[in-house]
């Protein structure tokens, strides 16, 4: 190749002298000459070169099953090889062009070389998003955090380029950059820190399988409550469910405590547990004659016969004086409320009956005792799931009077005090 570019450009130089033009118009005469003649020819290369590649993989792009070429078109790597190629030439032409211009070629050559290094960081850039594309494309890897682990390697790639760059311009071993560079590893360090925790951060959030793109998560410290919608070195992207975006830095994901409902989404139901207070001074003992009433209710008419005839066997059994409902055995209005929302719970078509299902007392409060109900929906979308909740409770709330008690309400205002 030395040998045509010096047939290309050394003839201007000669005939320069053979017209007796003199050494130094012979010189920048000839210069005028090879740069536009060089720069006629690296476009011509260029749009050669361009044409033929960018044509070249569409057309394996089309013949093709696989959509990794097609990615290489949409991320233009032939255009940007179509660059090298005249880049390339220029490289090899500068030095025959300022032959009689010693210090320009060295300012020279190392530019075009300092731009031979960038393209070829870019081109490798380009070839690494579409490899990134194609991968999110197969369901095993689009909810692996890819993109963290390509800036990983443009992060590498990055600084052999500047180690290169740095050497070309003042003219420095490449061995003696790395020692350098040894060096200093600790200011490195300090600078990158953020980048090296990001990757510790991604790695073991990818191993462990912590989170995944498309996981829900909530991060109270970030005030994040959505959707993953990216996982790169630095960062993780949350798309809240109001359409606002979260940043979290990736190593807090492994420092700090966070919640993934993955595991509710995949398993058979979503977990409904909430509670409402009773007022404790409305549980109280339930006279035969209210038993009568309440029988009435269907869900507990057989719970009331089976258990009234097990008390009633049991204070006669043991001569209990009945005089007092204090005495011996009794059923409570509370107690047989538990037992009437469980029964309704087991009927209500939205519950995962194979999952738990109960309705359980708590810890009394200075406010009232808890009545907790503890189950699991079998539709787990948002807004179904909060539909079958509040469907539950409203029933809950209107059947509360059948059975005497009183819910308990903080007081709002100076009638509430009035008896």
């Amino acid at each position: 190749m030395h040998k045509v570019v010096e047939k290309i450009f050394g003839w201007s130089y000669p005939m320069f002298q053979k017209w007796d033009f003199g050494e130094t118009l012979s010189s920048y005469g000839s210069l005028a000459i090879n740069i536009a003649l060089l720069s006629i020819l690296a476009y011509f290369i260029f749009t050669v070169f361009r044409y033929v590649l960018v044509r070249a993989l569409i057309i394996t792009a089309r013949r093709t099953k696989t959509r990794f070429d097609d990615l290489l078109v949409s991320n233009k790597t032939a255009k940007y090889i179509s660059h090298l190629i005249p880049l390339l030439f220029v490289y090899k032409s500068v030095p025959i062009i300022l032959q009689n211009f010693v210090y320009w070629e060295g300012v020279f050559g190392k530019l075009i070389a300092i731009y031979i290094v960038l393209l070829g960081l870019w081109i490798i850039k380009t070839i690494l998003h579409a490899f990134r594309d194609h991968l999110k494309t197969n369901p095993s890897f689009s909810d692996k955090p890819i993109d963290s682990y390509i800036q990983v390697i443009m992060i590498v790639l990055w600084i052999f380029g500047f180690v290169i760059i740095v050497s070309k311009i003042f003219d420095i071993s490449t061995n003696a950059m790395l020692g350098t560079f040894g060096a200093v590893s600790a200011i490195i360090i300090l600078i990158f820190r953020d980048t090296i925790l990001g990757f510790v951060a991604s790695v073991q959030v990818s191993l462990n399988d912590m989170v995944r793109i498309g996981d829900w998560i909530t991060f109270d410290k970030f005030g994040a409550d959505g959707d993953v919608i990216e996982i790169n070195l630095a960062t993780v992207k949350v798309r809240n469910f109001d359409n606002t975006t979260t940043t979290i830095p990736t190593y807090s994901l492994i420092s700090d405590s966070f919640r993934n409902w993955r595991g509710m989404l995949d398993s058979r139901g979503r977990r409904i547990k909430r509670h409402i207070l009773i007022k404790a001074q409305s549980i109280r003992f339930l006279k035969e004659s209210e038993l009568d009433e309440l029988k009435r209710i269907q869900l507990i008419t057989k719970y009331i016969d089976s258990r009234q005839y097990e008390i009633n066997k049991f204070n006669l059994s043991h001569d209990i004086d009945k005089s007092l409902l204090i005495n011996g055995r009794n059923m409570t209005n509370f107690g047989l409320f538990r037992k009437y929302i469980t029964q309704y719970l087991s009927h209500y078509p939205g519950l995962n009956k194979d999952m738990i299902l109960l309705c359980r007392q708590l810890q009394p409060t200075p406010q009232g005792i808890p009545l907790e109900i503890y189950t699991f929906s079998n539709d787990k979308r948002f807004e179904n799931y909060e539909y079958i909740m509040a469907d539950i409770f409203d029933h809950i709330f209107a059947a509360i009077p059948y059975f005497d008690l009183e819910i308990y309400e903080m007081p709002s205002g100076k009638n509430d005090f009035v008896n």
